[in-house]
């Protein structure tokens, strides 16, 4: 041990010596010998504790602080703690603290502002006292200011008591002193690594690296940028991440203490610039002086005030930049002769009051002090520590390993400390975006430690988190690091167990729910990090939640625990919704049919939830109880979507009905039903079916479009039973996309159809496209319309983006990114922009502007987004305006009404056009057969193998040439219905597709060449619509 500075009390420990102050490190022969574990410096006293876990003190006694009443110019033994093994010291101005192996904490000295935390405010105590309201906590780590002290708990609360004129405590309040330790709340669920404390104010750093503080700040000491002291801990921004080894200072800078070579204050964390490019490991701050380490080359630096010797220069003058500690340092890396007078390696170095101490050794022995020992750390989740819990034999668990897991998973800061990632972005780099931690890691832990053959273990961590953590979390977290187990803890299997749902998985839902604005969104934004298959799974996780509260319900639910039942079923789908909202806004990290609850249909009455909710938005109850599932439409598939447009249908005609009644007296001696069509009867020529229809809609009401549709061609005896409507919808959709009405525009590249703004149709056209667009859609009927998702986001109120024209036009849609993504800083000069858009309009070139002045204004790196904003608002919006509001508004006459909310872009673009979802194994299921032929007759066994075997392309290509659409109804392959029939004819007739009726007349072909030959054959010479 060396020491140097003030001996004038005889607290370095060096015996009778004559000199008041030491000038350069002097060894302490006291130590010749023994191990040194770890120092601490009061104002006027030493504490000493070595390896075998004995305190030695020295120094200033008048108010007891050495705790013996022995000489008090040399280390002597504190006997009282003789029974202890004290494993951390801490001295105040008059006061110490000691830690034994067992979490227990000691305290002697000077006890007037309550810093004992003996709950009494006694002048002095002469010997060490147990700290009984800590007995039942294991603490890891003290820590003292001047007058007030910190302990640190293994669970990861942060313990204050003694003096608070300042706020030192941390508490909210200051003025008065408290004399025993209190919980510094608003520190909960932040995983902690160290605390320390000043004169008057304090500190506490995370496991990540984020520094809070609180206390005096007369000279800036908090480094928060300014000069008002802080009863609350506040978070040190500027520092969050700092690791690289450098040393930043900041407070009172009268005598150099700061380092900058100045004696100025700084009110914010300034960078030592002469430190700069060494790794310094170690610091340490006495009372006007400061020490830095540098393990490389073993050196140790000092400043600020000298005139007690303390800076080790052999000189009593101050200095305000950096100066090395006199004396022969070996690096810790050099490979040192063990021969003592060859160089110190320097392993810890102490500062306090006005002295300094370096605790070394000859031998080359290279621990580094910034990995902390385990036992003065929080306790956290890990590969060592689950081996030991489940190492031990079945049966009961013992005492201490229960006590282990009660710990570790009733304390939020344990589990937010836990997991944390190692590889790139590693835990340093916590942010809002990035969570620091390692999701993967917490499944395989966590699955680790509850298993099936030890169901003690998982008891439990299901009771600790019952209890103890979930009812405690907070809705407001003080730091992001408080947030990690909401993302970690759902991968732990006791969510996923029914018998859990009930207490944990929905009351953890809850607390994540309450969470204030800041947090929730944090939690967005690192959900939206998550790879698919980990998001899927906490969607997964609810989505069971769900189904089994409504299976509950239908089997029945005592009405006294109906609002329970609520409450549980509308936390869950609101966790849902919150989910769904972030894959949204992340651009789908799953898709949105992975949120489709499939058994709705079997589990609850749409209908009627869809009654209620419609009747709720127009006559508002408040919180009736009752939960509509309408309200998270996202749940519903396919099959419950229809069926709600079909419900939305017949409310929609009978307040129609409901009206006419009214209206009308006399309804009341006629039954009104009757008076009324029950269908939109369509009579049209082939040959003028556009202008028809036109009539026909024209003179209808809006209500009778929401009718079944039936449609008669003149002429022709065939009754609608869907065919004669389906080839309707084919006839109408080629003549009006035909290209001489000119009204869309084809794009190559994507194969889709855009509104023409150079149209010279009647602008009612669009109008009727719209009309019939929505008659499909409550038709359960799939016509050919190439629109891209873009045209029902516009339907549904959503703003198209650049992912949409990359869909319509991808090259465009690519250049424009190109253009986003460019990083040099010739941007203007490479792509030669301005805020203009070049057509061509019938052989000619036309510029526009898009924006006023758009021709003068250059395309640059900082305004290049609003241009692409601008070119995609004008293709979808701007340029199309008057004839998609024409399309929108023949949509809405059919398709109107809230009902359309419930849908998403794709489903309702599926509901038009169908969807790519193919299975072909439920096409050959649903398949009927007429004739003698059946499932097994030998060629339709031919016709599936040849069928199965086709590339996709093919198959599509036989869905076209079969129903009119390479595409399947919203409903599925199921409901395409397929029907084959035998034919007449012999081998050398190709297959023939009544497109109306999905009917396929199929010769008994007996070979599987010719089989395969003449399909193909029939499939290539379909041209779009076979009307057979």
């Amino acid at each position: 041990m060396l020491c140097w500075g003030n001996a004038s009390y005889g607290q370095l420990g060096l015996g009778g010596i004559d000199e008041e102050i030491v000038v350069e490190p002097r060894k302490c022969e006291f130590f010749h010998g023994k191990k040194v574990c770890d120092v601490g410096c009061g104002l006027r006293h030493t504490a000493f504790l070595l390896e075998d876990g004995t305190v030695y003190t020295c120094g200033c006694n008048d108010l007891g602080q050495l705790g013996h009443e022995k000489c008090r110019k040399k280390p002597e033994q504190v006997v009282a703690l003789d029974a202890q093994i004290i494993l951390a010291v801490s001295c105040g101005e008059s006061h110490t603290l000691a830690l034994n192996d067992k979490g227990q904490v000691f305290s002697w000295g000077q006890g007037s502002d309550g810093q004992l935390g003996l709950n009494n405010f006694e002048e002095c105590v002469r010997v060490p006292r147990n700290i009984k309201s800590l007995s039942d906590i294991q603490i890891a780590q003290v820590a003292c200011g001047y007058w007030h002290s910190h302990a640190l708990s293994r669970g990861g609360q942060v313990f204050s008591w003694g003096h608070n004129r300042y706020g030192q405590l941390g508490l909210g309040i200051n003025g008065q002193s408290i004399s025993t330790p209190q919980i510094i709340q608003s520190l909960q669920g932040v995983p902690f690594t160290q605390i320390s404390a000043g004169g008057a104010h304090s500190f506490a750093l995370t496991l990540s690296g984020a520094v809070f503080g609180w206390g005096r700040n007369k000279f800036g000491q908090l480094g928060l940028n300014d000069c008002n002291d802080r009863s609350y801990p506040t978070l040190l921004k500027s520092l969050r991440s700092q690791r690289e080894g450098g040393v930043f200072t900041f407070g009172a800078g009268g005598y150099g203490q700061l380092g900058h070579n100045s004696t100025n204050h700084e009110i914010n964390p300034r960078k030592v610039f002469e430190l700069m490019g060494n790794v310094v490991t170690q610091i340490s701050c006495g009372r006007q002086h400061t020490m830095a380490f540098t393990p490389s080359c073993g050196k140790m630096d000092a400043f600020g005030l000298a005139g007690n010797g303390q800076l080790g220069t052999r000189s009593t003058c101050n200095r305000k930049n950096p100066a090395p500690v006199k004396g022969p340092w070996g690096a810790s890396n050099s490979s040192m002769d063990t021969d003592s007078e060859s160089g110190y390696c320097v392993k810890r170095i102490y500062a306090g009051g006005d002295q300094s101490f370096a605790h070394y050794c000859t031998a080359n022995d290279k621990d580094d002090v910034r990995i902390p020992d385990p036992h003065r750390r929080i306790c956290t989740l890990n590969q060592e520590i689950i081996h030991k819990w489940c190492n031990y034999s079945p049966g009961r668990l013992p005492i201490e390993i229960s006590n282990e897991i009660e710990l570790v998973f009733s304390s939020a800061s344990c589990l937010n400390g836990s997991f944390l990632s190692t590889s790139n972005p590693d835990h340093y780099s916590t942010s809002s975006k990035c969570s620091g931690v390692d999701l993967s890691m917490a499944r395989l832990l966590l699955h680790r430690v509850v298993q099936q053959d030890h169901h003690e273990i998982a008891q439990q961590i299901a009771a600790s988190l019952e209890k103890n953590l979930i009812p405690r979390l907070s809705n407001s977290p003080p730091d992001i690091e408080a947030l990690r187990l909401y993302l970690t803890l759902p991968e732990c299997p006791l969510f996923s167990d029914r018998n859990n749902y009930v207490t944990i998985a929905i009351p953890f839902a809850k607390s994540l729910l309450s969470l204030k604005e800041t947090p929730l969104k944090v939690l967005g934004n690192w959900w939206s990090t998550f790879e698919p298959p980990v998001f899927q799974r906490m969607v997964e996780l609810y989505k069971g939640v769900v189904v089994y509260l409504l299976q509950m319900h239908k089997m029945g639910i005592p009405s006294v625990e109906q609002r329970i039942f609520t409450c549980f079923l509308d936390t869950s789908l609101r966790l849902l919704e919150i989910l769904h909202t972030v894959s949204e806004r992340a651009g789908h990290i799953i898709e949105y049919d992975k949120f489709y609850i499939h058994e709705l249909d079997d589990l609850i009455d749409i209908r009627n939830d869809y009654v209620t909710w419609i009747q709720r938005q127009m006559y508002p109850l408040g919180q009736d109880g009752v939960v509509t599932l309408c309200r998270y439409p996202f749940v519903f598939d396919a099959q419950a979507k229809t069926t709600l447009l079909q419900t939305d249908a017949v409310i929609q005609m009978q307040m129609a009905v409901d009206q006419a009644q009214m209206q009308n007296f006399s309804s009341m001696f006629m039954p009104a039903v009757e008076s009324v069509n029950p269908c939109l009867i369509l009579i049209v020529r082939r040959e003028n079916i556009v202008g028809d229809t036109m009539e026909v809609l024209r003179k209808s009401k809006n209500v009778d479009y929401k009718r079944p549709l039936k449609v008669i061609f003149v002429g022709e005896e065939a009754v609608d039973a869907g065919g004669v409507r389906k080839e309707f919808f084919l006839l109408i959709m080629k003549e009006l996309l035909d290209p001489k009405y000119g009204m869309f525009r084809y794009h190559e590249e994507s194969r889709l159809i855009w509104f023409s703004n150079k149209t010279f149709e009647d602008i009612d056209l669009f109008n009727l496209i719209g009309i019939i667009c929505g008659l499909a859609i409550y038709n359960l009927t799939i016509v050919e319309l190439n629109f891209p998702v873009a045209l029902y986001k516009k339907l549904l109120k959503k703003k198209p983006t650049l992912e949409d024209l990359k869909e319509l036009m991808p090259d465009v849609g690519r250049s424009l990114q190109h253009l986003l993504d460019y990083t040099e800083d010739d941007l203007e000069d490479t792509f030669c922009l301005n805020f203009t858009i070049t057509e061509e309009n019938y052989g000619a070139t036309e510029v526009l502007e898009l924006i006023p002045n758009g021709e003068d204004i250059n395309v640059n790196k900082s305004n290049r987004q609003d241009f692409v904003n601008a070119y995609v608002d004008y293709v979808f919006n701007t340029s199309v305006a008057p004839l998609f509001e024409c399309f929108h508004a023949g949509f809405h006459k059919v398709c109107g009404g809230k009902v359309l909310e419930l849908f998403q872009p794709n489903e309702l673009q599926a509901m038009v056009i169908g969807n790519t979802n193919y299975d072909w194994t439920e096409l050959e299921k649903s398949t009927e057969y007429k004739g003698e032929y059946w499932a097994d007759h030998p060629t339709i066994r031919l016709f599936w193998e040849v069928f199965h075997s086709l590339p996709i392309e093919k198959k599509k290509q036989f869905l076209l040439f079969l129903t009119g659409s390479d595409r399947i109804p919203i409903l599925g392959m199921k409901s395409l219905k397929l029907v084959i029939q035998p034919t007449g004819g012999g081998e050398q007739y190709l297959p023939v597709a009544h497109t109306c009726f999905n009917l396929l007349d199929l010769p008994k072909y007996r070979s599987l060449e010719n089989l395969r030959d003449k399909l193909l054959q029939a499939i290539d010479h379909n041209q779009g619509f076979n009307l057979a």
